[in-house]
């Protein structure tokens, strides 16, 4: 079973994969951009030139991405418990923020490719407002192109998510992020 926790960075995602991961260890841990070699290589050429290169190449770079990550990390693996650190929703979300002109449906298609119609079981997503995020991510003192690319924008990827999840009509748990963290393990617990 893949589960795939979904939200921008600082909303958490690492911390409660590591809670879980450590209630059931079998667990196998991954996550987009950079569950394999690959994906290490692409996420840091992005990372680097996020505002280098123009949206759709950007989108190709993150579906090769993708492509390879399910063939080399979920397919081997799906009679496994999966927890992945971000999927297909956040790229689609990342995109849209970049060039609002993409259309849900076109990209849903170029995902369902790169995947092999394989979108996952379960996902998390962890919301947040604009002040935890800028007391967790802007507190921490580094950052990379994306996140450089403003809190505003940050908060249209996560309104993004919102519509897509909503129009994917997939089993969502959506969870504030502000709230304890072992009040959110003990849901994502019973939603698994």
């Amino acid at each position: 079973m893949l589960v795939t926790f979904e939200g921008i960075d600082g909303v958490g995602k690492s911390t409660q994969i590591s809670l879980l991961k450590s209630f059931i260890p079998n667990a196998i841990i991954t996550k987009e951009p950079g569950g394999t070699e690959f994906g290490v290589k692409v996420r840091e050429f992005l990372l680097q030139n996020a505002n280098k290169i123009c949206s759709r190449a950007e989108i190709l770079l993150f579906l090769a991405d993708r492509a390879e990550h399910y063939e080399k990390v979920i397919k081997p693996n799906h009679k496994e418990l999966i927890l992945s650190d971000r999927g297909f929703i956040s790229g689609m979300a990342y995109a849209m923020a970049s060039d609002e002109n993409l259309d849900i449906a076109e990209l849903l298609e170029l995902n369902k490719f790169a995947l092999k119609n394989d979108l996952g079981d379960k996902f998390i997503f962890l919301k947040a407002d604009e002040n935890l995020i800028k007391t967790r991510l802007f507190g921490r003192g580094t950052s990379d192109e994306i996140e450089n690319r403003g809190i505003e924008y940050l908060m249209r990827v996560q309104g993004f998510m919102s519509i897509i999840l909503a129009d994917l009509k997939f089993d969502v748990l959506e969870v504030n992020a502000g709230l304890d963290i072992n009040e959110i393990q003990d849901k994502i617990r019973k939603f698994i």
